[in-house]
């Protein structure tokens, strides 16, 4: 006797995404509201403020010189094998595959392309504003100070502004910013900001940041993510289009559709002509080119199979005329 098996949480789970909605009607597209725009202009002026206070080597620049002299890394040692792991959440790479494949799903589920393309254009946003301030600016790193005291700026480097806690920033926050609810964006939010909060302090733990380049990351990853409002309706354009261009591809591959190639050397069944046509000359093929398919030109007429044909009975004996033989049915005179 067959028990029938237990579902387990596993099963539940799938069952349960399985009765959501496609494309949900509560999801709204966030605004450039009054809100936004004022925490915007605020976040701008405090990213400006930053990089003035580092161009006049302020007491910015003094506190940066202090926390590469306390070296933390050699304050808590045992530390370092934590911080080299969880550093890994603002680069780049594992990071954007990660949420990729997150909102790749939620895009499948929720049968639009939003999702994935405000992810996509939140990194492009990214390496174009933090890349162009980090070579433009061109500041040194603690390990490759060259005076002391001194903010280390056009010199050739990269750290500034720190991509590390601004990747970490736009990457992390992105998840709240598609949340369907508002219980989900206020966790999320907290969550990212611890995260990204710990990856700016775990470059200064490992000395490959100073502060200042820290506090201008947060900045400049919170300045991208109050901007995504502005371009949601390059991002909606930019879905009707390539949901336009699928359904015409598929709609075109649907009418288009190659018949059936015939092998080389099958005859070609013609229908019977139904009055008394001339049969048409064959059609000159041009020299040097070979035909692709050879023409099969059959006599005009009811076609019969070949059982059906009267056999033909051809006239005298198939045998061949010998000298020494005599019909049947004769006797022969010379016979003994």
């Amino acid at each position: 006797m067959r028990t029938k098996r237990k579902p387990t949480r596993l099963d539940r789970v799938f069952s349960r995404l399985d009765r959501e909605p496609e494309r949900p009607a509560h999801i709204g597209v966030p605004r450039m509201s009054r809100h936004r725009v004022v925490l915007f202009g605020a976040t701008l002026a405090f990213y400006l403020a930053i990089v003035w206070a580092v161009v006049i080597t302020s007491w910015l620049v003094r506190l940066d010189w202090q926390v590469m002299f306390f070296r933390p890394y050699q304050q808590w040692p045992e530390l370092h094998a934590f911080v080299d792991y969880y550093v890994v959440l603002g680069q780049r790479g594992p990071t954007a595959v990660m949420v990729a494949a997150w909102l790749g799903w939620r895009s499948w589920r929720q049968h639009t392309l939003r999702p994935l393309l405000a992810l996509g254009v939140s990194l492009l946003l990214l390496n174009v504003t933090v890349g162009a301030a980090k070579y433009g600016m061109g500041r040194l790193g603690p390990h490759y100070a060259t005076e002391i005291g001194s903010n280390e700026m056009w010199l050739g480097g990269d750290i500034f502004p720190s991509g590390h806690t601004a990747n970490a920033v736009v990457t992390w926050g992105i998840l709240a910013y598609l949340a369907s609810t508002g219980r989900a964006r206020r966790w999320l939010s907290a969550l990212s900001a611890v995260t990204s909060l710990g990856v700016g302090l775990s470059t200064v733990y490992i000395g490959t940041h100073w502060l200042s380049d820290v506090l201008l990351g947060w900045a400049a990853g919170l300045l991208i993510l109050l901007a995504l409002p502005w371009f949601e309706p390059l991002i909606a354009r930019a879905e009707t289009r390539i949901l336009a261009l699928r359904h015409r591809r598929q709609t075109h591959r649907g009418r288009t559709a190659p018949a059936p190639v015939q092998p080389a050397g099958v005859p070609v069944v013609l229908e019977p002509p139904t009055g008394h046509e001339e049969t048409a000359a064959p059609e000159p093929v041009p020299t040097g080119r070979a035909p692709s398919r050879p023409h099969v030109y059959l006599a005009p007429g009811p076609h019969t199979t070949r059982a059906e044909r009267t056999p033909v009975t051809p006239g005298g004996s198939r045998r061949p005329q010998h000298a020494e033989r005599h019909p049947r049915g004769a006797t022969s005179a010379t016979r003994p």
